[in-house]
């Protein structure tokens, strides 16, 4: 199985000429310095405080894709034209296709219906906040599983987040039933609201809680704490590792 995933090398594209072209740099999305990401200042004493590290954005994988991720790939192209959202990513054996918002819904039912995908299983669902992505700061992310051709491949949907942090996208419940628990925890987590979902409540933090923790710009918040005198400050007043 994990042989049938390795994608393809392939050789590097080249123009008419037949001079080797030079691929465009990645979109940046922040450079972070010292060893934690240099908002810790003076308080970093691990001694990398020159390290930098440039964070940037995956680029688009070249065809062939290898293995069976090509066909797979066709026919969800041929199921549902202009599904994708200009990039698809293969790394480490998996393959990840980033889906436009409106084409989630028709996309979804054929990859569980048609007899050579039939991916009947969201393993999970699941969100990722990149505040420093403009326009695209909210990914939320599936994990489909094919039992009847043991495969596995994953759906990532960009969402720009608005002046309430409420990003919508149609929710995949009436498709895949047990969903319904993982967007309630993504509604609940990260404040995406799943248009369509039964019940949409939290399901880990009171009814009536303020937020959504795992959001990078929610405060950490705390108290204090005393042991034998000493007393340890709130998450949000320590040392800072964003």
């Amino acid at each position: 199985m994990s042989g049938e995933q390795t994608p393809a090398t392939g050789n590097e594209p080249t123009d008419r000429t037949g001079i080797e072209q030079v691929p465009a740099a990645n979109p940046v999305m922040e450079v972070r310095t010292g060893m934690w990401g240099g908002a810790s200042g003076t308080s970093d004493t691990s001694g990398y405080n020159g390290l930098a590290r440039v964070v940037e954005f995956p680029g688009d994988s070249s065809r062939p894709y290898g293995g069976w991720f090509d066909a797979v790939a066709d026919r969800m192209a041929e199921l549902v034209p202009g599904f994708s959202a200009g990039l698809t990513l293969v790394y480490r054996g998996e393959i990840t296709f980033f889906v436009r918002p409106e084409k989630l819904v028709e996309l979804v039912q054929a990859l569980r219906d048609d007899a050579q995908l039939r991916f009947e299983s969201c393993a999970s669902l699941t969100c990722v906040h990149y505040p420093q992505m403009s326009g695209q700061e909210m990914h939320v992310v599936y994990n489909l599983l094919s039992y009847t051709h043991n495969r596995r491949i994953r759906l990532e949907v960009a969402l720009a987040d608005p002046a309430d942090h409420h990003p919508h996208l149609p929710s995949v419940v009436r498709f895949y039933p047990h969903a319904d628990y993982q967007e309630r925890e993504a509604w609940d987590m990260f404040g995406v609201i799943f248009d369509g979902h039964p019940a949409l409540t939290r399901i880990l933090m009171p009814d009536d809680w303020v937020g959504h923790p795992q959001r990078k710009d929610y405060p950490l918040g705390g108290i204090p704490v005393e042991y034998k005198g000493h007393v340890t400050p709130p998450p949000d007043e320590r040392r800072s590792y964003n």
